[in-house]
């Protein structure tokens, strides 16, 4: 396995795709509102990504996707198409995940939003998806093996009485979009990774509010729990350092520190 060590020279390219992919996402959240479509929100990222920034999305034409940003509501798991016909109602959850280029690198995030006003199992949800990202994000430091990462997010999940999708996973990036190692979100063989500082990849745990099964509809993208229920994500890109790790895709509505150092 092939895992790139990124020098400090593209750590610093990563660093401004991660806040370009991170600003995009504070962009969109006061246009998350009910009556609004799928469609007009992925406009409005386009727009943000290729003329402010003026950067490409990933996403874009990426193995034929045909819009900007994924965009999944309610039971859609990822890669959900923006649609114009698709109009956001009170209580929805939407993730909204970006992946923007610049300078030939990607800096790749995503977050949930709620719709209007939240309902107790949506808020709950989004709530502990983002907390099991956030506990994987504070054990990553050098020597320590990748799988601790997964065990933690479903150890922790599964104790909030929902499950962990285990056919996407996490990954490498850097110059390319999808890079070794898969970081899976379950405690799982990782091939003996240890993590080393250098290393960027993403962690984006996907969890269901039922069981963990999964479908892909005939569009070939859109994935959705298999028993409808609903699944929620979040996602930042990381490089490991020293004694911890720093998240390039930090935003400013976070609860956690942009560099987490773990002495432990």
């Amino acid at each position: 396995m092939a895992i790139s060590i990124k020098t400090p020279e593209e750590i610093e390219k990563m660093r401004v795709a991660g806040r370009l992919a991170a600003e995009v996402l504070e962009m969109i959240a006061p246009h998350v509102v009910p009556g609004v479509t799928t469609g007009e929100l992925d406009r409005l990222c386009h727009a943000h990504i290729t003329e402010k920034q003026q950067a490409i999305s990933a996403c874009l034409g990426y193995h034929g996707f045909p819009k900007s940003v994924c965009i999944s509501v309610n039971e859609v798991v990822c890669h959900g198409i923006p649609a114009d016909d698709r109009v956001l109602k009170d209580g929805d959850i939407v993730n909204v995940d970006v992946t923007v280029i610049k300078d030939e690198y990607h800096g790749d995030t995503s977050k949930m939003f709620i719709v209007g006003k939240p309902t107790i199992q949506g808020e709950r949800l989004c709530r502990v998806t983002q907390e099991s990202l956030y506990i994987a994000l504070r054990l990553v430091k050098p020597g320590i093996r990748l799988r601790e990462l997964g065990r933690a997010i479903q150890k922790y999940v599964e104790a909030q009485d929902f499950s962990v999708v285990r056919e996407y996973c996490g990954h490498g990036i850097g110059k390319g979009f999808h890079e070794e190692p898969q970081v899976l979100h379950y405690d799982a063989d990782d091939s003996g990774v240890v993590l080393q500082a250098g290393m960027t990849f993403t962690v984006e745990p996907m969890v269901n509010a039922g069981d963990y099964r999964i479908r892909t509809m005939k569009d070939g993208w859109t994935v959705k729990t298999k028993d409808r229920s609903l699944s929620a994500q979040y996602e930042h890109t990381i490089v490991v350092t020293e004694n911890g790790c720093e998240i390039l895709t930090l935003r400013a509505d976070d609860t956690i520190p942009a560099v987490l150092e773990n002495n432990a």
